[in-house]
């Protein structure tokens, strides 16, 4: 299946589920903008099956899911029942009316895929740098494959999943990580016949376009702003670096987030407007139960801010009007579909508490840079959010900031209410945005990822209010009226080239699931492998490692993420993928002690192409597994001097570079002494010297330069206990220049320890 057909088909499948419950839920006055609430309500619809699923034994959605399809065609005869049957002509017309914005939807959903079709031609999942798309990955075979009572395998491991009151790893997806964007892919993967790996990256980009209604219908019905106008937001929020960064890191509850928040502020405007009367406002409680269940599924932490725009703007004017009574209706109108929602997901509402004490307890996420004004617009000079230069950041900001000025107090001076919405979006975010931006630049933390969320989540009316000097439009002026288009165009302009940026970058992302990684599935079926101690490199082979292998227990060396701790090794097999590998001899038995995951079968050849470089194999192995029970085993990690390794996904190819000198450690476990050989396979930015040390006897002296090079080092003694393996040179780390800042010694595309059999003599 193709990126647009799965894209595509995805797109269509929620909004149909979602038709029914828009024509049921869009209160009358707006009944002819149903098909705007048709995205919310069929996420929030197969949420709430899978939800429902997780509370019986049923072994995952792969046993429910297609009896479920008959959900939606009740729900669609039940809506068009309760509109009297609208004709064709009539629903193609309510069709017809925001076609636009389908457009958009189209062309945002294609933009999105393209990059990710360039850079493979079969479906899976890719990232700028994040591994959040393996834990959801993750949790999405939990919800497709297993039953709330099965405690097989890694799922009821509980010495390394518990976290909280959670003892198991289903019981931790519903109460405490990310349920909704877990439960929709395995929803729609048990339709559609797709694996999470291959569905992950393309249902992240069919959230983007799924939100595009609810940005537009902000920007229209809550900022009052013209179709063409409401159209555009929607265009720029499409292509907006902003969200790009967030589809391109996988962020999936993130985006969900967003168009939860957009749905509920504009219920909250609507509703007050109204005058909270109790008849107008139970029309909007189906409408404020969706955005309430899409909140608690996937974003439920966020619950604690979500409303502040509506309730800044219904508390601003009750000050002004006195109105309380009206504020007293409106608390209770806003507040009952919560707690109706609440009830219903009462594991999600209990597990809050625990949430915010593993926020205290980790600093999540990284450093993002502070955007200012031009920023918020989708103006940043690369796929990192960095800004422009300082004088183009102001030229651009104040540009931004002194129309948006204009547009304001020109309804100021026409004493139109809507500037008070514009302050509610914005400022209230704002602060906090800045305040989280300089905590963590004042704590050293990465505060500055909790503001970056919290402006994605807010961002589609943050946007809208942006935009308000769209508004100048309908001014008389012609000099105005040239001043949008010349505004609009600058800022399509700027996020059409930010989102160019992000395309290239993605068309080779650093991160994917490649076939070295979907091979585990086989593993996984193997009944000969019970369990695995997790000891890839990097954190994005562990984590996709670890949501392929979920049928069998997994032990982790470090603390990955949160449902798997780092414990003591159990594992009968050492799950390896990384630069380093390890080469047990054969003893003869049916199962070998040490297995290339890039081969068929024992004594195949490898179907894994050699990286560029001298020897068979110039660069570490993608998977193999070492027998723990096995005389000739041992361990070996790289220890001090080391930078974070670096990969070519399809390729296979990985590397590290060393700071300088650095070490390797290596653990006999053993009573006795084991022989190893060791060969690297390096380069360097310059040619230098690679010294190879063990204490204080030199093993081999190499010179390596530019080019890849392999330097072998005959059997030695490695006596029990840890044994440290130093690499040093005759030159410091030099900076390799263009724009890399890192000071860099040499890289290590491969070091391969094989362990020689005991009765080999000793090379001198």
């Amino acid at each position: 299946m193709s990126f647009f057909l799965a894209g595509f088909g995805l797109l269509l499948h929620i909004l149909i589920w979602g038709a029914g419950l828009a024509l049921l839920f869009t209160p009358r006055p707006w009944a002819r903008f149903w098909p705007l609430f048709a995205a919310p309500a069929g996420l929030a619809l197969q949420s709430a099956v899978v939800w429902w699923g997780a509370l019986t034994h049923l072994a995952g959605t792969d046993s429910y899911a297609w009896l479920c399809e008959v959900i939606p065609v009740l729900s669609l005869v039940a809506g068009l029942r309760s509109r009297g049957w609208l004709t064709l002509i009539q629903l193609r017309a309510d069709l017809g009316r925001v076609g636009a914005v389908w457009l958009m939807m189209v062309v945002t959903l294609n933009a999105l895929l393209i990059p990710m079709t360039t850079a493979s031609k079969v479906l899976t999942t890719s990232s700028l740098g994040s591994c959040d798309a393996a834990d959801y990955a993750a949790g999405a075979r939990v919800f497709q494959e297993f039953a709330s009572n099965d405690r097989s395998g890694f799922i009821g491991l509980t010495e390394v999943v518990r976290v909280g009151s959670a003892d198991n790893f289903f019981d931790f997806w519903t109460r405490l990580n990310h349920f909704t964007p877990s439960a929709l892919v395995a929803f729609n993967d048990s339709i559609f016949g797709l694996a999470p790996h291959e569905s992950i990256s393309v249902m992240t980009a069919v959230f983007v376009s799924l939100t595009l209604p609810m940005v537009f219908w902000l920007a229209r019905a809550g900022l009052r702003l013209g179709p063409a106008a409401a159209v555009a937001v929607a265009l720029v929020y499409g292509v907006s670096p902003v969200l790009w960064y967030a589809v391109y890191h996988v962020a999936m509850a993130q985006l969900l987030a967003a168009l939860a928040v957009a749905l509920l502020t504009w219920c909250g405007l609507a509703l007050w407007k109204s005058g909270a009367g109790w008849r107008r406002g139970w029309r909007l409680a189906g409408l404020l139960v969706v955005a309430y269940w899409l909140l608690l599924g996937a974003y439920n932490f966020i619950l604690v801010v979500a409303l502040v725009p509506a309730a800044a703007y219904a508390g601003g004017q009750t000050l002004v009007r006195q109105s309380w009574a009206q504020l007293g209706r409106w608390c209770v109108l806003m507040a009952s579909p919560l707690v109706l929602a609440g009830i219903i997901f009462s594991g999600r509402v209990s597990g809050l508490v625990e949430r915010f004490q593993l926020f205290q307890q980790y600093d999540f996420g990284w450093k993002i840079p502070a955007m200012t004004p031009e920023g918020w617009l989708g103006m940043v000079a690369d796929e990192r959010l960095h800004g422009y230069a300082n004088w183009l950041r102001w030229v651009l900001g104040g540009a931004m900031v002194l129309v948006l000025g204009l547009s304001l107090m020109r309804s100021i001076m026409r004493r139109d209410r809507t500037v008070f919405a514009v302050v509610c979006f914005t400022v209230p975010i704002l602060m906090g945005y800045g305040f989280l931006q300089l905590r963590g630049a004042k704590l050293g933390t990465n505060a500055s990822y909790d503001a970056y969320k919290l402006l994605a989540v807010f961002y589609p009316g943050i946007l809208g209010a942006m935009c308000y000097w769209l508004s100048l439009w309908r001014a008389k002026s012609v000099v105005l009226k040239g001043t949008v288009v010349a505004l609009l165009a600058t800022v399509l302009a700027f996020n059409f080239f930010a989102a160019w940026r992000f395309s290239k970058r993605m068309q080779s992302p650093p991160l994917m699931v490649d076939r070295w990684l979907v091979q585990l599935q086989g593993v996984e079926r193997m009944e000969r492998f019970s369990s695995f101690n997790m000891l890839a490199n990097d954190g994005w082979s562990r984590l996709w490692a670890n949501a392929f292998l979920l049928r069998r227990h997994q032990y982790f060396a470090v603390h990955t993420y949160e449902g798997r701790l780092n414990t003591e090794l159990k594992g009968d097999w050492d799950l390896l993928c990384g630069v380093i590998s390890i080469r047990l001899p054969e003893d003869g038995d049916a199962v070998p002690d040490y297995i290339d995951l890039s081969r068929p079968g024992p004594g195949a050849a490898s179907k894994r192409k050699p990286s560029p470089g001298p020897g068979p194999q110039s660069g570490p192995l993608p998977f193999s597994l070492v027998n723990t029970k096995s005389d000739y085993f041992i361990r070996a990690r790289m220890d001090e001097g080391w930078y974070d390794a670096e990969q070519i996904p399809r390729m296979g190819t990985r590397w590290r570079w060393t700071r300088g000198d650095a070490k390797i450690r290596i653990e006999n476990p053993h009573a006795y002494p084991l022989k190893v050989a060791f060969r690297f396979n390096a380069r360097g930015t310059v040619e230098r010297d690679l010294q190879i040390w063990i204490g204080d006897r030199r093993l081999r002296t190499a010179k390596i330069g530019k080019e890849l090079k392999v330097v072998s080092v005959a059997s030695i003694e490695i006596p029990p206990g840890e044994t440290l393996v130093e690499l040093r040179s005759n030159l410091p780390a030099l900076s390799p220049g263009g724009g890399d800042g890192r000071l860099l010694g040499f890289a290590a595309y491969g070091i391969e320890l094989n362990v020689r059999p005991n009765e080999e003599v000793l090379e001198p």
